[in-house]
């Protein structure tokens, strides 16, 4: 099997003409090509009056062809082996465990925690808070109506964890080679197929939801158990230090569960829980992260913006809707986007009584009228409020919650967010309606003046990047923007430490910190790496 790179497709990019492209590429007959696959497919939208395709293929040819393909030298660089890679299985458990290994949290790294112990027939115990995604999905629907916040089933928590409620991106920085595992899982669970060779893959929230229910069924037929409604409230060591058991607490009443190894993947929002382990005395640190607001502009605006002329071919589902990922760089902060959702809603995102807390998400087809991303200012430990009564391991938990209070009253302290247009922020006066970008954030918006809920470092960064921000894409010019806010949740303000070596607490062995609550990753492919990589660690340590 050999790849060849670089195929140009012109819109509107019908993908049964490849096979001819590639041939004629290597100058072969389409019919000597017994097989193909799409190995990468991109858009390259640099040059706004030559918006096309690009496409990597895995091509099947009789032998002797390949060899004297890749011998070639006018082909050199253009076409190459294509090696199937060898991806691990998990460690075979049987006989290394006393006690059930525990996972605290069904977001992508527990799941993925939880899967890769089952796989190895460790039969894993699954404890989630919240309800699963049917009975939380139904519960954050009411809250978005209007109806009341439920603590412990929200957009935060309960089966999926926050990313259930996002725009399902599988992106990662992060060249870990459990990445590609994650993929797999994912699309043989029902994500769409496209996930393992898109430049920019997602599934979007509607897709999602089902993806996370099949790898719970999952779990469960290789013999693990979830239970949901069980919220990790205390553990117990032994006279040397070490994770003996969980207490656990349910709606009537609690337990305690034995337990010599725990993957603690609580996810970046169980504040209840930091508190406890800051408690304890359990190694962990703050962490610096990002606070900001929620923009939205048109999508069809922002589809012009990036494609030129060629936009038009975005309604035909021959480009996806457009998208974007900008930083700039000032004297001490930077403000960059995050979490980027094209076509789609800026959601109520909050998980305690008496906050207002913003996130984006899309549904899979991305056909929302707005086109919504997260626009952050980083905040570090000497930027946390110190505060009597709170450990200061936990100061960027109180920055967060300071900002959703306030930002609760700002709006009328029934759960609507405070908004403003950019135009207004830039200008320093509160809007008296919006125009052509209407604010998806439901319940509803007030409009306020951000800058008075805001740090004044965050606010001071973001009226200064913004006319930079427009200088990189002119759409961030637009004076009706919608600013939505406060946007808190982008990553954890804590880091519990582990060993590097053996992935476990620094002074609580058999607790295995995991996942983007920990600190340890930022996105559904990246926690469910490390959900992998901990239990791996859990494995080695049991046989030990």
């Amino acid at each position: 099997m050999i790849k060849i790179a670089q195929l140009r497709l012109d819109l509107p990019g019908e993908e049964n003409s490849l096979l001819e492209a590639a041939a004629k590429k290597l100058h072969i007959r389409a019919e000597q090509i017994q097989k193909w696959r799409i190995l990468h497919k991109s858009v390259d939208a640099r040059r706004k009056d030559d918006v096309h395709l690009v496409y990597a293929l895995a091509l099947t040819l009789p032998g002797r062809l390949e060899r004297s393909l890749l011998a070639n030298p006018r082909l050199n660089g253009r076409v190459q082996p294509v090696a199937e890679p060898e991806l691990p299985e998990p460690v075979p458990a049987a006989g290394l465990f006393k006690n059930p290994p525990v996972v605290a949290g069904a977001g992508p790294a527990g799941l993925f925690a939880a899967l890769w112990l089952a796989k190895a027939g460790a039969c894993p115990i699954l404890l989630e808070r919240g309800e699963n995604v049917d009975a939380r999905t139904a519960a954050v629907e009411n809250f978005w109506r209007g109806g009341a916040l439920q603590p412990q089933s929200n957009v935060q928590f309960g089966e999926g964890g926050a990313g259930a409620f996002s725009d399902g991106k599988l992106t990662t920085n992060t060249k870990d080679p459990r990445n590609r595992i994650v993929l797999q899982e994912l699309a043989a669970a029902g994500a769409p197929p496209e996930i393992l060779y898109l430049a920019k893959p997602h599934i979007g929230t509607d897709i999602l939801r089902q993806v996370v229910k099949n790898l719970r069924r999952r779990i469960i037929a290789l013999g693990g158990e979830v239970r949901f409604g069980h919220r990790l409230c205390g553990l117990r060591r032994d006279l040397g230090g070490k994770l003996s058991a969980a207490e656990v607490a349910t709606a009537d009443g609690g337990y305690w569960l034995p337990a010599d190894h725990l993957i603690l993947a609580i996810g970046h929002s169980a504040r209840d829980t930091f508190s406890l382990l800051a408690q304890m005395g359990l190694a962990m640190q703050p962490k610096p992260f990002a606070v900001g607001v929620r923009i939205e502009h048109l999508q069809a605006d922002l589809n012009r913006a990036q494609y030129g002329g060629f936009a038009n071919y975005v309604a035909a589902g021959a480009l996806p809707p457009a998208d974007y990922k900008l930083a700039v760089h000032l004297a001490e902060r930077t403000v960059y986007s995050f979490c980027m959702c094209p076509g789609g809603q800026v959601v109520g995102a909050a998980s305690e009584q008496g906050g207002v807390v913003t996130n984006g998400m899309s549904l899979h087809a991305r056909a929302g009228a707005n086109a919504n991303a997260a626009l952050l200012v980083n905040v570090g430990p000497a930027d946390f409020p110190r505060q009597s009564g709170w450990p200061p391991e936990l100061a960027g938990v109180a920055l967060q919650r300071q900002l959703e209070q306030a930002a609760f009253q700002m709006a009328g302290a029934d759960y609507w967010a405070p908004a403003q247009l950019v135009g207004d922020f830039l200008a320093g006066r509160v809007s008296r309606g919006f125009g052509r970008v209407q604010p998806s954030y439901q319940p509803g918006v007030r409009p306020a003046d951000l800058a008075g809920l805001l740090p004044s470092l965050a606010a001071d960064a973001l009226r200064a990047g913004l006319p930079r921000l427009a200088d990189r894409l002119p759409l961030f010019a637009d004076k009706e923007a919608v600013l939505t806010a406060p946007e808190t949740r982008s990553s954890s303000p804590v880091r519990l430490l582990r060993d590097p070596q053996s992935g476990q607490s620094l002074n609580c062995p058999g607790l295995f910190p995991c996942g983007e609550g920990a600190g340890y990753a930022g996105g559904i492919v990246s926690a469910a790496a490390d959900g992998l990589r901990m239990a791996e660690a859990v494995l080695k340590a049991a046989g030990q």
